[in-house]
């Protein structure tokens, strides 16, 4: 099966929030604010969201009672003149697993594209975020340091 895209977006609803960067493992991989925005709504459509964090890449959204490790990664980027970058990705690709714990097959497909077209709902029925597009590649530009 196919790797999930991206969904690259930008925004200016979803900000540096205040004592975010005393969270941040790397320095400017914010992204709390469109984290915890995706855990509400993705509650909201029923999905188990028992935490959000910081991780060394951007900002992970967890999403539990599945029959396998399931979450969203949230990355941002600084751009001046467009206001923030922003991706959202899918943890796992849609596939067919072996669990340890079942000991069997799982397919992973159906709840992970779910979620996918549960992101691109969310993400497109706010009229304050654009969808830039679905990159199969990261799409977000490191800033330069010079």
């Amino acid at each position: 099966m196919a790797s999930l895209p991206f969904i690259q977006i930008q925004s200016s609803k979803f900000p540096i929030l205040p004592g975010e960067a005393e969270e941040l493992v790397n320095e400017g991989t914010y992204g709390k604010a469109l984290a915890e925005y995706l855990a509400d709504h993705l509650k909201a459509r029923g999905y188990e969201i028992p935490f959000t964090c910081c991780e060394d890449w951007g900002w992970w959204v967890e999403i539990v009672g599945q029959p396998f490790t399931l979450g969203c990664c949230v990355y941002g980027a600084s751009n001046a003149e467009t206001g923030p970058d922003m991706c959202v990705k899918v943890s796992r690709d849609p596939e067919r697993k072996w669990s340890l714990l079942r000991f069997r097959m799982i397919d992973t497909a159906p709840r992970v594209e779910k979620l996918f077209d549960d992101l691109k709902q969310i993400l497109s029925a706010d009229s304050e975020v654009q969808i830039v597009g679905y990159p199969e590649d990261f799409p977000l530009e490191p800033e330069d340091e010079n």
